[in-house]
């Protein structure tokens, strides 16, 4: 099964460049995205009814034109939640849950926080709040996929000029404490297990010919429960960086049965 994920920085533009181009490339089972800018009623028929997909959809209901989750999926989902029932987060569409029977499937838009120093507590808090929710599952014995744009780059290899952003949020130490504590708490940063040393960035600022540059950030990820690892079922990693669209690129993430044969397309 591969899964994909993608922080599009608004479908209708992407939609407009090479969006189905992508989607028929990677050929992805499961395909996430995130800050979408969308509200139910923008989403017209050829957005919402690819071919060989059924689609779910988390709107901001407080702000037009402002994040926005969706996913298209190859399989019928036991269940689909929107949200974790906390009305701050909630209202504005940052959360899509999809219970795929062997694993429940998180596409989250984690907050940035540039732009106040609220706006920074928000996104900490929502850390915390969404990982005490996740973690609920965890205990109970359910397999956790967690992709997202989860807005902190962890470590000094993951963004291009650590020191000069130390004090950026994105890069703060408190920010990257979060990521610690996830990776504590039995997460897995698929990519980062597979290629510790490996310096490839998911997100280019478009000021300064950033991404000509590749002064990029990591910063879209595939978080797992440790278990995936440990039975065998998490089999490949990867970041598509030579596919343009947004200012973010797709990651991905490549599972299987723990008894090795495949689970999807």
């Amino acid at each position: 099964m591969k899964l994909v994920s993608w922080n599009v920085n608004g479908l209708r533009a992407v939609w407009k460049k090479n969006f189905k181009q992508v989607l028929e490339t990677l050929d992805a089972d499961v395909f996430c995205i995130q800050e979408t800018k969308l509200q139910a009623d923008h989403l017209d028929a050829a957005i919402k009814n690819i071919a060989g997909y059924e689609s779910y959809w988390s709107h901001c209901s407080v702000k037009k034109g402002y994040s926005g989750v969706g996913a298209w999926i190859r399989v019928v989902p036991e269940s689909v939640k929107y949200g974790i029932g906390i009305s701050a987060y909630d209202a504005e569409g940052r959360i899509l849950e999809l219970d795929l029977d062997g694993f429940v499937l998180f596409n989250i838009y984690f907050p940035n926080g540039q732009m106040s120093d609220e706006r920074l507590s928000y996104k900490l808090d929502f850390y915390r709040d969404f990982f005490d929710y996740a973690n609920q599952l965890k205990d109970a014995g359910r397999s956790l996929v967690i992709t997202g744009d989860y807005n902190t780059a962890h470590n000094e290899i993951d963004l291009k000029n650590p020191a000069a952003n130390a004090n950026t949020s994105g890069f703060l130490r408190v920010e990257r404490d979060w990521l610690d504590a996830i990776e504590a708490a039995g997460y897995v940063d698929t990519f980062r297990y597979f290629y510790p040393d490996r310096v490839q960035y998911s997100w280019w600022s478009y000021r300064s010919r950033a991404r000509q540059r590749n002064a990029g950030w990591r910063i879209d990820y595939f978080f797992v429960t440790r278990d995936m690892v440990e039975d065998g079922r998490v089999k490949e990693a990867f970041i598509a960086d030579d596919i343009h669209g947004s200012d973010h690129c797709p990651v991905g993430l490549i599972i299987d049965d723990p008894d090795g044969s495949n689970s999807g397309g």
